[in-house]
C-alpha cells in the first residue's frame, strides 16, 4: 500500500478532507440550479450512486436562493460554483452551502475578496480553488508558452496567496487539465510544495466510454502517488455514471473501505455461457451492497474453480450451469438460469 501524503484536515458538512482521513467521491449536478425539485431528485440519485459530497453551479442570484431549500432537502455536504460575482458567493454561503468553489483573482477589487473570506470564516466553511488548463492567466501562458503544469501550478498559487493574505486558510486546490500526462504531473508538482489539500480530477474527459478510461488512468496514477484527498470524474452524461466509476477507481486502489469488488474473466471459446449478461446482472445487482467483499465470476473450470476459490464468493461455469463457491470452498452445482438469484442469496444470507 503506498503513504498517503500528509495534508491539512478540516470538514466539508459532516465529511472530512485530508490528513488521514479516506478520499471522498464528488460529482456535479447538470440541472438548472433554480429548478429545486430537479436539482434534489438528481442529487438523491447521486447519494444512493454513492456521491459523498454534491456540487451545484450558482450563475445568478435565484439560484443562490434555491440553495436554502435544496441543502435542506438533501443528506450529503452541498458545495457552490460561483465564478467573478461575489454576491453569489455571499448569498450561497448565506443559505447554507458546506464549501464554496471560488478562484479569489477573479471576483474584482480587495473589499470583495475580504467580504467573502468573512462570510466563510463565520460559517467555518472550506474554499476550493479549481484551476483549469482553460483558465490561466494570461501572462502566465506566455512565460510557460501555454498551459503548462507549472503554468496551472502557479495560477493557483496566486490565488492561495490572496486568500492567505486575508488570513484565510481552509483551502482545497483543483488542478485539473484535460491532457492525463499534464494533469499528473501537476499534482505531482503542486504537492512537492504545498500541505493543502487536493480535489483531483481531469476536466473535460469525454463521454462516459472514453472520459471513464483517461479519468481512471489520470486520477489513479495521481492517487497511486499517495496525492489527492477528494475524487471527482468529469463526465458527458448523467452524473451517476461519475459516481460509479469514481468508486470503481478508489475500490482498485483499495482505498474504498466497503463495496463489492467484481472480478470477472474476459471470456474465451471455453465459456459456454452468457458471461457478460451474468456480470453484467452480479454487478448491477450489488451495486448498493456495504458489504467489503469479493465476487468472481468466472466463465470455465480452467482458472475458473481457482479464481473462484480466492474470492469471497464465486461461481465458476460449466456448460449450462455453475459451481457456487463461498471462502474457498464449494457450494453446489446450480443450472445457467439459477446463478444470479442463487449467488444474491448466498451474499446475502451469509
Amino acid at each position: 500500500m503506498f503513504k498517503r501524503e500528509n495534508t491539512r484536515q478540516f470538514n466539508i458538512g459532516n465529511v472530512k478532507i485530508g490528513g488521514s482521513a479516506p478520499v471522498s467521491v464528488q460529482s456535479m449536478t447538470n440541472t438548472k440550479t433554480a429548478d429545486i425539485n430537479a436539482t434534489v431528485n438528481q442529487i438523491e440519485r447521486l447519494t444512493e450512486a454513492g456521491c459523498e459530497i454534491v456540487r451545484v453551479t450558482v450563475p445568478d442570484m435565484q439560484s443562490a436562493e434555491a440553495l436554502k431549500e435544496i441543502k435542506r432537502r438533501i443528506k450529503i455536504p452541498l458545495v457552490a460554483d460561483i465564478h467573478f460575482d461575489y454576491r453569489l458567493a455571499l448569498e450561497s454561503i448565506k443559505n447554507g452551502v458546506d464549501k464554496i468553489r471560488l478562484n479569489p483573482g477573479n471576483i474584482g477589487d480587495a473589499e470583495r475578496v475580504k467580504a467573502v473570506v468573512k462570510a466563510a470564516k463565520e460559517r467555518n466553511i472550506p474554499i476550493r480553488i479549481g484551476v483549469n488548463s482553460g483558465s490561466v492567466e494570461r501572462e502566465l501562458l506566455e512565460k510557460y508558452d501555454g498551459p503548462t503544469p507549472g503554468a496551472v501550478v502557479e495560477s493557483a498559487e496566486r490565488h492561495i496567496k490572496i486568500l492567505q493574505d486575508n488570513g484565510f486558510e481552509n483551502i482545497v486546490v483543483s488542478l485539473k487539465m484535460s491532457d492525463v500526462v499534464n494533469t499528473i504531473e501537476a499534482y505531482r508538482l503542486f504537492s512537492e510544495k504545498w500541505d493543502i489539500p487536493l480535489h483531483v480530477g481531469v476536466t473535460e474527459s469525454g463521454t462516459v466510454k472514453t472520459g471513464s478510461i483517461k479519468s481512471a488512468v489520470g486520477i489513479g496514477s495521481v492517487l497511486s502517488q499517495g496525492i489527492g484527498n477528494t475524487i471527482r470524474v468529469s463526465l458527458t452524461g448523467d452524473p451517476v455514471e461519475e459516481v460509479i466509476v469514481a468508486r470503481q477507481i478508489l475500490k482498485s486502489l483499495k482505498l474504498m473501505p466497503v463495496g463489492v469488488n467484481i472480478v470477472s474473466c474476459p471470456t474465451c471459446g471455453r465459456t459456454n455461457v452468457d458471461l457478460p449478461s451474468l456480470a453484467e446482472k452480479i454487478e448491477k445487482a450489488l451495486s448498493t451492497c456495504e458489504k467489503n467483499i469479493t465476487v468472481a465470476v468466472m466463465g470455465c473450470a480452467v482458472n475458473g474453480p481457482g479464481e473462484a476459490r480466492e474470492a469471497d464468493y464465486g461461481v465458476a461455469c460449466g456448460k449450462g450451469d455453475g459451481l457456487l463457491f463461498k471462502k474457498g470452498k464449494t457450494v453446489k452445482k446450480v443450472k445457467e438460469n439459477e446463478i444470479v438469484r442463487e449467488l444474491l442469496l448466498m451474499i446475502d444470507n451469509d
